[in-house]
C-alpha cells in the first residue's frame, strides 16, 4: 500500500491560537483553564473551562462565513486555512477530484441548537428561527465547507463517534490515501461545546471538575486526587498526502502515519471497561497495522481525561500492551493543559505526538500532586514537566462514550 505524510498543520487551543503557541505552550506546561467568559457560569457546578481565549470569529473569517457557522465550523475553517498556507499546496497544481476532506466533531452546532430554542421558548410561541439553524448545527456542516473553500471534490463526510471522532477522521483519511482512493486529504477536528448546555449536561453526569477555586490545577490526570475532566474548546487540522505526491512537490514532510486501530469496547454507554479491554485491543491494532514492536514505539499520547476510572483503565492497558516495554516509553495526557476538546481531542493531541517528534520532547502531564496508588508507579507519565527525548514513534489514543476507541501511530519520515 502507499505510503502516507503530513505535510500541514493547523491548531486552535486553550493553550495557542496557532501551532507555533500550541507548541510553546505544551513545551512549558502551560495550563488553558480559566473561569468561563462565554455565559454567566455562576450557577453552575462547574464555572470554568479551557476556552480558547482571544478569537473573534469577524476578525479571523470573512463576515459571511463568520454569520453562517457555528463555531465549531468557524473553527474548523480556521485551523485549515493555516494548514493549507503551511502545507503550501498550489490548488491549481493538483487534482481536486482526487482531493477530499474528513472531519469530525462530537456534536457539532452545540451553540446554535441552543441560542435557536432558547430563543423561542423565550418568545411569544410563533416560530421564528434563523434560516441557517439547520446546516450551523449540522455535524457534517464542517467538512461541507472545507470542500466548497478548497475545491475538493474527492471524498467528504464527517466522523462523530464522541471524543474518539477525529482520530477515527485520521484513520479514515489515511486509508483511503494508502488504497489509492484520494492523494490529499484534509482531516480532523472541531468543538465548541463550552455551553450552558454543555456545562450543564456534563454536570449533571458528574463528569467534570468542581475545583472552582483553582481551576488551573483541575485537570490533574493519574494524581490521586482528580475528580473529572475540564471541558474544553478549539480544532486541529492535518493535511495528509501520498508520499511520492509530496515529494514531487518538495513538500515539507512532518512524519509518516503508519497505523491506525479502531474498536470498540461493547461494555457500557460512558464507563471504560475496567481492565481497559477496549483501549488494549486498539492499540494491539495500531502497532500491528504499523508493523511495529511494542519495544518499537517512543511515547504514547494518551486519552488521559483525568477521570477516576479511565485514567486506572488505560494505564491497565498499556501495561498489558506493551509489557516490561512500557516502562521505556514516555507518557503523558496533554489534556492536563488544553482539557477535553471533545470530538477535536484526537486531532491536537495528533499534532502534540508530531510537534514530540519534531521538537525532540515529550509534553508534560502537569498538575501532578499525589501518586495514585492503583497505578503503577513504574511507569514514566511525565509528570509537570517536558522531558528532552528523541522522540521517534508516537501512538495518540482517544476514547469516546458508547464505547468507542481510535488510535493512530506517526514516525519520523525517512525516506
Amino acid at each position: 500500500m502507499r505510503r502516507v505524510v503530513v505535510t500541514g498543520l493547523g491548531a486552535l487551543t486553550p493553550i495557542g491560537n496557532n501551532v507555533s503557541e500550541y507548541l510553546n505552550g505544551l513545551q512549558n506546561g502551560v495550563s488553558g483553564a480559566a473561569e468561563i467568559t462565554h455565559f454567566d457560569a455562576s450557577k453552575f457546578k462547574t464555572q470554568f473551562a479551557c476556552e480558547v481565549k482571544g478569537f473573534n470569529a469577524k476578525e479571523m473569517l470573512d463576515a459571511k462565513s463568520a454569520r453562517r457557522l457555528d463555531p465549531f465550523a468557524q473553527y474548523a475553517v480556521y485551523v485549515t486555512r493555516e494548514a493549507m498556507k503551511d502545507s503550501g499546496l498550489d490548488l491549481e497544481k493538483i487534482d481536486l477530484d482526487r482531493a477530499g476532506v474528513i472531519w469530525g466533531s462530537g456534536i457539532g452546532g452545540f451553540s446554535t441548537i441552543e441560542h435557536e430554542l432558547m430563543a423561542f421558548s423565550n418568545g411569544d410561541g410563533t416560530p421564528r428561527f434563523n434560516p441557517f439553524l439547520i446546516p450551523k448545527l449540522i455535524a457534517d456542516i464542517a467538512a461541507g465547507q472545507l470542500s466548497i473553500e478548497y475545491g475538493f471534490r474527492g471524498i467528504n463526510y464527517a466522523t462523530v463517534s464522541a471524543c474518539a471522532s477525529s482520530t477515527h477522521a485520521l484513520c479514515n483519511s489515511f486509508d483511503y490515501i494508502r488504497w489509492g482512493r484520494a492523494d490529499i486529504m484534509i482531516a480532523g477536528g472541531s468543538e465548541a461545546a463550552v455551553t450552558n448546555a454543555g456545562i450543564g449536561g456534563f454536570n449533571a453526569m458528574k463528569a467534570l471538575s468542581t475545583r472552582n477555586d483553582d481551576p488551573t490545577t483541575a485537570s490533574r490526570p493519574f494524581d490521586k486526587d482528580r475528580e473529572g475532566f475540564v471541558l474544553g474548546e478549539g480544532a486541529g487540522s492535518l493535511i495528509l498526502e501520498e508520499l511520492e505526491h509530496a515529494k514531487a512537490r518538495g513538500a515539507k514532510i512532518y512524519a509518516e502515519i503508519v497505523g491506525c486501530g479502531m474498536t470498540a469496547d461493547a461494555h457500557h454507554m460512558t464507563a471504560p471497561h475496567p481492565e481497559g479491554l477496549g483501549a488494549k485491543n486498539v492499540m494491539v491494532q495500531a502497532l500491528n497495522d504499523a508493523k511495529m514492536n511494542p519495544e518499537d514505539l517512543d511515547y504514547v499520547n494518551v486519552h488521559g481525561t483525568s477521570t477516576p476510572l479511565g485514567d486506572i483503565a488505560e494505564t491497565k492497558a498499556i501495561r498489558s500492551v506493551f509489557g516490561d516495554s512500557a516502562y521505556q516509553l514516555n507518557i503523558s495526557s496533554t489534556k492536563s493543559m488544553t482539557g477535553h476538546l471533545l470530538g477535536a481531542a484526537g486531532a491536537i493531541e495528533a499534532i502534540a505526538g508530531i510537534l514530540a517528534v519534531n521538537h525532540k520532547f515529550v509534553p508534560p502531564t502537569i498538575n501532578h500532586f499525589t501518586d495514585d496508588p492503583d497505578i503503577d508507579p513504574k511507569l514514566n507519565l511525565t509528570f509537570n514537566e517536558a522531558q528532552d527525548r528523541e522522540v521517534r514513534s508516537v501512538l495518540s489514543n482517544t476514547f469516546g462514550f458508547g464505547g468507542h476507541n481510535s488510535s493512530v501511530i506517526f514516525r519520523k519520515f525517512e525516506s
